[in-house]
């Protein structure tokens, strides 16, 4: 793999530079929907323009763990009521969502993935991904992962579907490591638990002069089903890591461990998503912006930047446009109650 060359100029990314390039101004990213005191975190748009958020059950008083969000900004629980009625100290179950951390809208079907961890207390039972048939909103399928899949401090963080393979990659920022699931057998398989490549490279980040300390392992994931590459990143961390899918479907522990290849120093991000055309987006979240790394070239620049970026959690690309979530987990200390928390777009 050919060295990667990150041009001088703006921002210092853990010893890497890159050159400064002008950013859409705060005025071209507009505001799609705003939830108050509910705290958002994932987002997906299906082909059809239907558009899904969820809300992690990081405190009480989560009003729905899922919703639908209509065209006018206002949501509706999804698929019903009835599943997003779960409280904390509730018998686990099925049929209801515990700990939603992320949703994925793929051709016709929405995967809803539940941590099964709330309050961050710990996995109450097995994390599973709930199918949604999006013709007519029922449950299709749950997928159940394998004990040996997690960990009990585990927090499946985010996904993605790998159709040719038929598989599904998911990151555990809870605990250091990467699953696979197959979508056939619904059988699931941990790798990487612990490797350098999946765990946090620092305690903190530092965000408008203060220090946010935490740990965050494995969370941002995207995939190039063209090329068989699954990206990945720790949210505390400056190092984007990469390997080969046939690897990670086909290869024993050590073959994937081995595989792993550095690809570039990069800001500490959250989600991340890959276009069509080769661009990965990734949040740069002690500025307070959004990179765009063109993989081919070899060059990150600043696609937006501003008081409207709040901790850019989960990015979904519909129309040629960028929708993102602000999660501002930075700036909370404790209750939530006079917050808002937004999706928002803007164009590539």
């Amino acid at each position: 793999m050919k060295k990667i060359i990150l041009l001088i100029g703006l921002i210092s990314l853990a010893g890497c530079k890159s050159l400064s390039i002008p950013a859409p101004t705060d005025n071209e990213i507009e505001n799609v929907a705003s939830f108050s005191e509910q705290q958002v975190t994932g987002l997906s748009i299906s082909d059809r323009g239907r558009m899904f958020a969820n809300f992690p059950r990081w405190r009480k008083g989560v009003e729905n763990s899922v919703v639908e969000v209509l065209e006018n900004g206002s949501s509706n629980a999804y698929p019903n009521k009835s599943w997003n009625t779960w409280e904390v100290g509730s018998p686990a179950k099925d049929s209801v969502f515990i700990g939603v951390q992320s949703v994925l809208a793929f051709e016709n079907d929405l995967y809803v993935l539940d941590t099964r961890n709330s309050l961050f207390q710990g996995v109450i039972d097995n994390p599973r991904i709930f199918v949604f048939d999006l013709e007519n909103n029922n449950l299709k399928r749950t997928y159940i992962l394998e004990d040996a899949s997690f960990h009990k401090d585990s927090y499946i963080n985010d996904l993605r579907i790998d159709k040719k393979k038929q598989k599904v990659y998911l990151t555990d920022s809870g605990h250091a490591g990467i699953i696979i699931l197959d979508l056939k057998t619904g059988a699931s398989n941990r790798v990487l638990n612990d490797h350098n490549s999946t765990l946090t490279e620092t305690d903190h980040l530092i965000i408008d002069g203060k220090k946010w300390k935490n740990v965050i392992h494995s969370d941002g994931i995207a995939l190039d089903t063209e090329n068989n590459i699954l990206y990945y990143h720790a949210l505390t961390g400056y190092s984007l890591y990469a390997i080969s899918t046939d690897l990670l479907v086909n290869g024993t522990s050590e073959e994937i461990e081995k595989g792993v290849k550095f690809i570039a120093k990069t800001s500490a991000p959250d989600g991340m998503i890959l276009d069509k055309k080769g661009n990965l987006y990734l949040a740069d979240l002690e500025n307070h912006s959004i990179m765009k790394f063109n993989i081919s070239s070899n060059l990150i620049t600043v696609l937006a930047k501003g008081e409207k970026i709040r901790w850019a959690d989960t990015f979904s690309i519909y129309q040629d446009e960028l929708y993102f979530t602000n999660s501002r987990i930075n700036e909370i200390n404790g209750e939530i109650t006079n917050m808002d928390f937004t999706i928002k777009k803007i164009k590539l």
